[in-house]
């Protein structure tokens, strides 16, 4: 299916108003020395810092470091973690208990996803409903890629009882319909156990994981979502977790609620 026409930007806080120049300021500040004309540094594993959907030919003109995407100056970690080590991040406290990420591992978790993905509620919306093959598929994907997606169960008190997928939306298809702004973090979210499900807990989960993202990820200014429009409860569930209905995205698979939360208005949602 051929990809639709980008929404026009939404209004206020989703332009981005910055000039390219002082974006490339703000982007480059703090950056390390550049070593002396006559050295040569020491080529770095082209299996860390390849991002192949971003392009490595610089402008004419652009600081060392920069790369362009979509006209825009935008800097990767030298690291090559793209999402700040979701796996180190600390637990959040939340009214319903501990919350915390752990990364997927597929051969200690994928029977308990695939029992998720093949329950109806949930398969209707993911589309990975059948033989474990196809949810291994899905997860094998981010876990062999460049790191711009962490596939995580959600654990709370220590049980595993959600799924969520943590990436990179300024590196995701999605940044082609929506005003995307650098480090720019999305989330995909389903409940696992059908006695978690229509009591608040999405909602205060959402909360959490965006708190977690914006502590943890100081590039980050924005939280993203794209729920199915048809989603009813997940689009609830977004609202009362503090994002705030920003757009009607027309994506190649479905109609979306472009969901966001902000950085600045975190206390206030």
């Amino acid at each position: 299916m051929s990809p639709t026409r980008p929404p026009a930007d939404p209004p206020g806080d989703d332009t981005l108003d910055l000039r390219v120049d002082d974006l490339v300021a703000l982007l480059t500040r703090g950056a390390p020395p550049q070593p002396p004309a006559d050295t040569v540094p020491d080529a770095p594993d082209a299996s860390i810092t390849s991002v192949p959907s971003v392009s490595a030919t610089p402008a004419p003109g652009a600081p060392s470091g920069v790369l362009f995407r979509g006209g825009l100056p935008h800097r990767e970690p030298l690291d090559g973690d793209l999402l700040d080590s979701v796996a180190s991040w600390s637990p959040a406290a939340t009214p319903a208990g501990s919350f915390r990420l752990v990364p997927v591992r597929l051969e200690r978790d994928l029977p308990l996803l695939v029992r998720w993905m093949n329950d109806p509620a949930v398969s209707a919306f993911w589309e990975l409903a059948g033989p474990e093959t196809v949810t291994a598929e899905h997860l094998r994907a981010q876990l062999e890629g460049d790191g711009r997606s962490v596939p995580c169960l959600g654990l709370l008190d220590g049980t595993p009882m959600s799924y969520f997928e943590i990436y990179r939306a300024d590196l995701d298809p999605l940044a082609r319909h929506y005003p995307a702004r650098p480090h720019d973090t999305g989330v995909h979210l389903l409940i696992g156990g059908v006695t978690d499900r229509g009591r608040g807990i999405g909602t205060t989960l959402l909360r959490a994981v965006a708190d977690l993202i914006l502590d943890h990820r100081p590039r980050c200014t924005r939280v993203l979502a794209e729920p199915d429009l048809r989603n009813t409860p997940s689009v609830s569930a977004f609202l009362g977790g503090g994002f705030r209905y920003a757009a009607e995205v027309d994506l190649p698979d479905k109609k979306a609620a472009l969901m966001i939360r902000d950085r600045a208005l975190r206390h206030v949602l």
